[in-house]
């Protein structure tokens, strides 16, 4: 007797699932539109519980200690900085990820000139969170094509990690801060502008304080072909 009065509490104290009620919608012969609803019901409460797991595996993981230094030196021009670089940042990090379940991957696209890269962290309950950035191929220095889109997906692969994470290097808070200085138009490309100025009879002062700028090698290589566009606009004025 005691032994069934235990059974019934541990079957009460049990939490009712969806599935649960699905096991006992199949015992009791119920219709197929019943049974589709409760797995409909089923696969949200696995959503929602995996999302749950995720959650608590991230705010677990950001308890960790984890210092990620700017382990990298960059200088060229007379300009010199120091990164923390993609590889010293996943080292850093991975092992604690793993402790707490969930695991990293990038997925890479590219569309006209954008190159998009995206940091998905998954936790084991299948659950997964992602995070995109996108910028053009990086063409400073003397990278050929296919060096400027792999220097700048692994810029993205670097940024989009700390993003999903959370982390920081030490003593970073953005590129306008750190020393990784903004990368300004080519010499090809100011004279491109300067011949597209004439071209088009545009005023060069007014075109310069349109743009922000004292001289147009302050313009930044991102704003280049807003530049082109600007001055295109008035060829066909």
């Amino acid at each position: 007797m005691s032994n069934e009065i235990a059974a019934n509490k541990t079957s009460t104290s049990m939490p009712v699932t969806p599935m649960h009620m699905l096991q006992m919608a199949v015992e009791q012969g119920a219709d197929l539109d019943k049974m589709e609803k409760l797995m409909a019901l089923q696969e949200r409460w696995e959503a929602n519980e995996a999302k749950k797991a995720y959650v608590s595996a991230m705010t677990a993981f950001k308890s960790e200690s984890i210092e990620i230094l700017k382990d990298k030196s960059v200088s060229f021009s007379g300009t010199s900085y120091k990164h923390a670089s993609l590889h010293g940042v996943v080292t850093a990090a991975a092992p604690a990820l793993s402790k707490h379940g969930l695991s990293h991957t990038w997925k890479t696209e590219q569309a006209d000139d954008q190159i998009t890269v995206s940091c998905v962290i998954t936790h084991e309950s299948g659950y997964s969170e992602t995070t995109s950035l996108s910028a053009g191929s990086d063409t400073s220095g003397k990278k050929n094509p296919i060096q400027a889109i792999a220097s700048t997906v692994s810029y993205l692969e670097r940024y989009t990690f700390l993003a999903a994470t959370g982390l920081t290097a030490k003593d970073m808070d953005d590129d306008a801060r750190t020393g990784e200085p903004l990368e300004m138009i080519s010499k090809k490309q100011i004279a491109d502008l300067e011949a597209l100025i004439n071209e088009v009879e545009s005023d060069k002062r007014a075109f310069m304080k349109y743009c922000k700028v004292t001289n147009l090698g302050e313009i930044l290589a991102k704003n280049y072909k807003f530049a082109v566009a600007a001055l295109e606009a008035k060829r066909g004025k």
